[in-house]
């Protein structure tokens, strides 16, 4: 093909390898030819007729400058392909222009000195065989090749990641000879004079080791995956000679020192396959990589540690969208089961919480299958969590108290005031966390949770009374008493205290409130809605109220006054507290001595303060 320009410029582009793209794609660029035209005075010249009459009448040429190509596109000299002939030059294949290339160097072939040299003859090498583009890709990608990547995946940084792997190896080489030596009681600044024998202490290799790790730690994504998989690689073949004195120290000794640092490795690694974008391509040569590491019998266990599926796996995909809940796949016949290693389960959860994708967690936690239920068990206890930064509270205060393995049962305090306050107010930090403790410190902000609408005031009480009755820490607590009659003392929307109902209802909530309360355990939590009719409000603080009465008579509650003083103004549910309480005399009793010390104690006048007092000057005149 031929184009010209206004500028007297000829392109010829040559597209005889059209059909060999296919081959190879990288090698697929066809020579390019420029021809430049001087400026020639034009002459006013008159043609012949017959001249006039020709398609195409050459006035004027010249030369083509060659610009530099590879060996078999030289248009000067013909070449022979071959396959694989290393031994001689074929045909007149080491002949070359001012401007051919090597194949295999790429560089010029005037200087590749093993352009002729029989065993490998360069001069031979060209794009269409597959053993000599496999030459050529060794010599380029030098130490890289074991990793099998490509020259296009090949970029500045794993070029210097390939130059840091060779100065590694060979001070670690020499670091290791030298403790294969040994030292003696002497040189090892030891005072035992004519001690026999020789001390091994693998030390010094592996903090140069460990050093080389801290570096890679600061290199890109995928150089540093390279260099710590290619550092392992190395220092793993190390050995603790035998015989002589071994240190206590854990480093001192090579085998256990080699455990220290694969483990490093494999942590590192695996955290860059889940968290930073790599290619499934990329991630494949890495595990390969690995699997061909040669590990001693002590270390067989992290065989397949690498084995980290993909974000784009098929199984994977299909879970996090909802369209398999089983975790299982059947492919070709073959059973493929979602199961993954704890720390690979703990770093999707950390990524899928950053990308603020709760829902898909949740999915993945609900199937995902592992090695460590013990581990795993914090991230399950999470998912109600995460169903609440989805906005979806119903399904959060079901998934706290089912009727097996309840996450409420483990339950602080902390954490029941915790999800108290979330349901209140809509509210939540929103921070990637790996067990709910975490965002349970005070110091964490918190922010509206996007489309989530608070809990209605019945539906916390249920709540909290559900999580008393599964969670004895809960139930014991003193301060998740005061925070739940503070709830329900106030009237929605004011701070007055709530008016007394009549008699009757006081009465008749007696036995409402013990149908309640006193169902048996895992039964649900119903307050019937004849209850809530008349005095909504004060129906929940009584159902309150009487839930607290049978925890004072259970048992010891200290301290006392903060409870009490958390129902205000309201004295009327005190002294209705106080007729419950007064079926069981002796506890009764018990409870009066109890609180008349924090009385005593205590400042001010409030009025459960008082109240109680009288009551206990009425009990002691009896």
């Amino acid at each position: 093909m031929c184009t010209t320009g206004d500028n007297g410029v000829i392109i010829i582009l040559s597209d005889d390898d059209d059909d060999d793209e296919e081959h190879d794609i990288s090698c697929s660029d066809a020579s390019v030819v420029i021809v430049e035209v001087e400026d020639i005075k034009k002459n006013d010249v008159a043609l012949s007729q017959t001249a006039l009459d020709e398609d195409l009448v050459v006035t004027f040429s010249r030369r083509a400058e060659v610009l530099p190509h590879a060996r078999y596109d030289c248009a000067i000299h013909p070449f022979t392909a071959t396959d694989c002939e290393v031994g001689s030059p074929v045909a007149s294949n080491q002949l070359l222009c001012d401007q051919c290339f090597c194949y295999i160097c790429d560089k010029l072939a005037s200087v590749c000195v093993m352009w002729v040299q029989s065993g490998v003859c360069h001069c031979n090498s060209h794009k269409r065989s597959d053993f000599w583009n496999n030459q050529r890709s060794s010599g380029l990608l030098g130490g890289l090749k074991p990793f099998n990547l490509t020259l296009s995946e090949i970029d500045a940084h794993l070029r210097h990641a390939e130059m840091m792997l060779y100065s590694f190896r060979q001070e670690l080489s020499a670091r290791f000879a030298t403790f294969l030596k040994g030292m003696t009681f002497q040189e090892y600044d030891l005072n035992l004079p004519n001690q026999p024998g020789l001390i091994f202490d693998y030390t010094h290799v592996y903090e140069f080791a460990s050093s080389f790790l801290d570096h890679a730690d600061k290199q890109s994504g995928r150089a540093a995956a390279i260099l710590r998989l290619g550092a392992a690689e190395q220092f793993i073949r190390h050995f603790q000679s035998s015989g002589g004195y071994i240190l206590q120290s854990s480093i001192a000794n090579a085998n256990q020192a080699k455990v220290v640092l694969l483990q490093r490795v494999v942590a590192s690694v695996q955290r860059q396959m889940v968290m930073d974008d790599f290619t499934s391509d990329f991630i494949q040569k890495l595990q390969e990589f690995y699997k061909n590491i040669l590990l001693p019998a002590e270390l067989k266990s992290m065989k397949n540690s690498l084995c980290i599926r993909p974000w784009d796996d098929v199984l994977l995909v299909s879970v996090l969208k909802g369209q398999n809940v089983s975790g299982v796949r059947k492919d070709k016949g073959k059973k493929d089961v979602l199961f993954e290693q704890i720390p690979v389960v703990q770093l999707r959860t950390e990524l899928l919480q950053r990308q603020h994708r709760y829902r898909e967690l949740c999915r993945y936690l609900r199937v995902v299958q592992t090695d460590d239920t013990k581990l795993v068990q914090p991230l399950h206890d999470l998912m109600p969590y995460f169903m609440c930064m989805e906005g979806d509270f119903m399904s959060a205060c079901h998934s706290l108290v089912p009727s097996l393995n309840a996450p409420a049962s483990r339950f602080t305090p902390l954490i029941f005031l915790f999800y108290l306050r979330i349901f209140e107010t809509a509210m939540a930090p929103q921070r990637a966390v790996s067990q709910i403790t975490e965002l349970c410190h005070p110091d964490v902000t918190w922010e509206p949770i996007k489309g989530a609408v608070p809990l209605r005031r019945a539906e916390l009480v249920k709540f909290a009374l559900r999580v008393q009755r599964c969670c004895s820490a809960v139930y014991a607590d003193s301060q998740c008493w005061t925070r739940l009659l503070t709830l329900v003392n106030l009237p929605c929307g004011s701070v007055t205290a709530l008016p007394a109902p009549n008699p009757q209802f006081l009465h008749e909530a007696k036995d409402v409130v013990n149908s309640i309360l006193l169902k048996p355990p895992g039964s649900n939590i119903q307050i019937p809605r004849f209850f809530q009719e008349v005095y909504p409000d004060q129906a929940l603080l009584l159902l309150v109220t009487g839930a607290l009465g049978l925890r004072i008579l259970s048992a010891a509650l200290t301290p006392a006054l903060p409870v009490l003083n958390a129902f205000q103004e309201n004295v009327w549910a005190l002294w209705w507290l106080w007729d419950s309480l007064s079926s069981n005399v002796e506890r009764l009793n018990s409870f009066l001595q109890e609180i008349t010390q924090e009385v005593e104690n205590s400042t001010g006048s409030p009025a459960a303060v008082n109240l109680f007092s009288s009551q206990v000057k009425a009990q002691s005149q009896c």
